[in-house]
């Protein structure tokens, strides 16, 4: 509670200095009063008035009458009772000034609130998972009381989606109906939440979905991903490389995404027979600058993989924390084949390419964050040599 007296206090302080400064800093001399302006201007009249009479201009007798009123004007409109009026009280103006500003501030604090609820509303914490369900349980809640606001419930929709309730997403983005067929990335969005609630499979709407995305986007990020992946899942392969090409030029390079597209086109090129014995990839891991092999996964753990999941294949030196190469590609099926090379570096003046052996191992995150979280699918850990490429690598465990 004292962290908020305080600063109000020095800023209350701070706003009188401001205000009062011309009363408080006035020094010996006082402003100029209107009797002493008035004098200054007469003073200037009359002497305008003896130059006409020195020049000439007018007569002696001319000079005396308007002298003589002159004389008169000035003695009325310099009156010290005058004077006084258009002065006021220092003291009077000084403490009206306190009163208000205090008034004003209490008016203010009182309606906006109290001290009490400016610090809990300081100390709050961060917003919660449970938080943020609850609001999009409030916000399911108002759109069942309006069912025909088509964009509240592609919204709702894409809130579902976000915490990972697919099942509810697909029936939010289906009650969103006309809103989202002319909307390339929400038809997307939809369709992969579809693939989700069906085990990867991409028969029937989440295909026809991303076609109608694609009719309207050809160069949509998510759909491209998601056609690519539908062809890759019935086997063709060809396909599969060819769209995840096109989605790869559209990404910045040398980005994680590039990284994990190039890896599912290695995939798709090594299931497909279609390697280029010049792709770099290729050529790094046969050099003996790069780590490659196979990712296998137990049958114990199958049903916990979904779509959207990221594998993430991690290569360190032995002994230290700190990776010097990950590759990050979305779970397509098992098993899967990968390569490490320079190209997947996390510091390019520390490749794996100059280390003799690495510790390898595999993660698979619902997430795809850096940091191990609880639920991963893991790997157990191997040591192998760098230019190895029939690694194999099981993920068989929980991490807890």
């Amino acid at each position: 509670m004292a962290s908020f007296f305080i600063p109000a206090f020095l800023l209350l302080v701070l706003v009188l200095l401001l205000v009062l400064r011309p009363f408080i800093f006035s020094g010996k001399n006082e402003g100029t009063s209107r009797r002493q302006m008035n004098a200054a201007i007469y003073r200037e009249e009359l002497e305008k008035l003896a130059a006409e009479r020195d020049a000439g201009a007018i007569d002696i007798q001319e000079y005396e009458m308007s002298h003589a009123e002159m004389r008169q004007r000035l003695f009325q409109d310099t009156n010290e009772e005058d004077d006084k009026a258009v002065m006021g009280s220092t003291k009077k103006v000084v403490i009206s000034l306190c009163v208000f500003v205090v008034l004003i501030s209490s008016g203010l604090y009182l309606f906006l609130g109290d001290v009490v609820r400016v610090a809990q509303n300081s100390e709050q914490r961060p917003m919660t998972q449970a938080s943020v369900e609850k609001m999009v349980a409030d916000f399911a809640l108002k759109m069942e009381k309006d069912p025909d606001n088509l964009k509240g419930w592609a919204m709702l929709g894409r809130s579902y989606r976000i915490l990972g309730r697919n099942e509810d997403a697909a029936k939010a983005y289906g009650r969103a109906g006309s809103f989202i067929s002319n909307d390339p990335e929400l038809l997307a969005e939809y369709a992969d939440t579809l693939i989700a609630t069906a085990n990867g499979s991409f028969a029937g709407k989440p295909l026809q979905l991303i076609n109608q995305s694609l009719k309207l986007d050809p160069n949509n990020l998510l759909a491209l991903w998601l056609s690519g992946s539908a062809s890759f899942s019935g086997g063709n392969y060809k396909a599969a490389v060819q769209t995840w090409q096109k989605l790869a030029k559209q990404l910045p390079p040398g980005s994680e995404e590039v990284r994990a597209i190039e890896g599912s086109i290695a995939e798709a090129r090594s299931k497909g027979g279609l390697a280029n014995t010049n792709d770099a990839t290729n050529t790094a891991v046969a050099s003996g600058k790069g780590v490659s092999g196979k990712i296998e996964l137990s049958l114990e753990l199958k049903a916990k993989v979904k779509s959207g999941d990221v594998v993430m294949v991690i290569a360190r030196q032995p002994g230290e924390r700190m990776p010097v190469a990950v590759l990050k590609v979305p779970v397509t099926q098992f098993p899967m084949n990968f390569a490490l090379t320079d190209a997947q570096a996390m510091n390019p003046s520390a490749p794996i390419s100059k280390l003799a052996e690495v510790s390898i191992e595999v993660r698979i995150s619902k997430t795809g964050m850096a940091k191990a979280e609880t639920g991963d699918l893991i790997s157990a850990v191997q040591t192998v040599k760098v230019g190895s490429n029939q690694v194999k690598l099981l993920v068989d465990q929980v991490r807890q």
